[in-house]
């Protein structure tokens, strides 16, 4: 007596809408992602995120004085805050209610259709 095992996989053709927000502020970051998913769940779509991602910090060393005094120097630095947000097999509906979203200045979006 021998058993066989089928294993049937599933070939589903799942898309996959990823959206990175980032934004130097992470107040406005966070009300701009608020839109985002409030607009994704009126639409009844299967959400996973907001993702938090790594802080990009890029700091500068200035000198203050222009030509002397080389150890009096000053440092800046920007940060740069990312969310990460997937959604799960969109729909057109939903596609087109987040292009026409108006969010406020200084969020950049990058949207991916995997």
């Amino acid at each position: 007596m021998t058993e066989t095992k089928k294993t049937t996989k599933k070939t589903e053709d799942i898309q996959k809408l990823r959206i990175r927000v980032f934004a130097y502020e992470h107040k406005l970051l966070d009300s701009s992602i608020k839109q985002i998913m409030d607009t994704a769940l009126r639409y009844d779509a299967k959400v996973s995120g907001p993702i938090p991602l790594p802080t990009e910090i890029k700091k500068y060393t200035v000198n203050r004085s222009t030509f002397v005094h080389k150890d009096a120097r000053e440092q800046f630095e920007m940060r740069v805050h990312r969310r990460l947000i997937d959604i799960l097999n969109p729909s057109q509906k939903i596609i087109e209610a987040l292009t026409n979203l108006s969010l406020p200045s200084g969020v950049s979006i990058d949207v991916k259709i995997m």
